[in-house]
């Protein structure tokens, strides 16, 4: 297998290890989601994987992307952003599937959304094709600190 062949499948598995680490707070995220006032613009559970899978291709894809361009060694400031947001993405879950923290989620969510602008911004000046793979993320993360808020208001006592 080549280098980056080999380094496709790295980054998407990156990403994946992501969504596995916040996958096991979510273990019981249906029932709990089930019980929350949500607003009517809020999605149905069953569209989170879907909607995470693609999202997750695409942020591999678009780290692949200026790693195959440019190395770990020039493009590490915008990998290192990367992987900070990746994490920051798994954190999140935690905080609000498991530890049911509307306000800090709230909080980690605008950061978690500023990490991506970042990273995006980076991976535009590298390959304008990986900064626009990130514009998808970017727009759910958006609609996601939205619902966070809102779920936060409407569910103050599940959600302190």
């Amino acid at each position: 297998m080549t280098k980056q062949v080999a380094g496709f499948f790295g980054w998407i598995a990156l990403c994946f290890c992501a969504a596995a680490i916040g996958g096991f707070a979510s273990v019981h995220a249906g029932s709990f989601y089930a019980q929350l006032i949500r607003p009517d613009w809020a999605p149905p559970g069953w569209l989170f994987a879907p909607v995470w899978t693609v999202l997750y291709v695409l942020m591999g894809v678009s780290a692949w992307l200026v790693w195959s361009k440019r190395g770990w060694r020039a493009a590490g400031f915008a990998l290192s952003l990367f992987c900070t947001q990746l994490g920051m993405n798994a954190l999140w879950t935690w905080l609000f599937f498991y530890f049911h923290l509307g306000a800090v989620s709230f909080f980690e969510i605008m950061l978690l959304w500023w990490l991506i602008l970042a990273t995006a911004g980076q991976f535009w000046r590298i390959r304008p094709l990986a900064g626009a793979l990130l514009i998808p993320y970017l727009l759910w993360v958006t609609y996601a600190a939205k619902l966070n808020l809102t779920m936060w208001q409407l569910n103050e006592r599940l959600l302190f």
